[in-house]
């Protein structure tokens, strides 16, 4: 693990704990902190965070952070010994939200197609045996005559 991804991940654990344990603002809703991207210099870092709940609670969230973005900072700076107090943006990580979208299709579509396989079961055909046997049966078997 290099040197940035230590730093990154280090920041990650301080503000997420920043956020749960020490801000007392309401609009702060469930937050979750995802991941940080950190510029090579180590003075910029892009923190990804995604909140549990409406549009609203997201604005609200997003505007809670913005505020308390300065004590943030001051807090990773003390936290986190690095030459220069590294700048905080943060930037809100829809992809949660897409998975659990894409999630929820694929259940749909899996439930609308579970009536056709109970309708072929019931006629008697089953998923890739349909082309066999579709003749009458012949006897395969040789008699004897006595």
């Amino acid at each position: 693990m290099s040197r940035l991804e230590r730093v990154e991940e280090a920041i990650r654990k301080e503000v997420s704990l920043i956020i749960h344990d020490e801000l007392k603002d309401p609009r702060i809703g469930f937050v979750t902190v995802i991941r940080v991207e950190l510029t090579k210099d180590l003075r910029n870092a892009r923190i990804f965070y995604s909140v549990l709940g409406k549009e609203e609670d997201h604005k609200k969230t997003k505007l809670a952070l913005d505020s308390a973005l300065g004590y943030i900072r001051s807090l990773v700076a003390q936290r986190i010994n690095l030459r220069y107090a590294t700048e905080l943006i943060f930037q809100e990580d829809h992809s949660t939200e897409y998975s659990v979208r894409i999630e929820e299709v694929l259940n749909k579509i899996k439930e609308l197609d579970q009536p056709r396989e109970s309708s072929k079961e019931a006629t008697g055909l089953n998923s890739g045996k349909e082309g066999r046997d579709s003749g009458p049966k012949k006897n395969l078997r040789k008699h004897k005559k006595v």
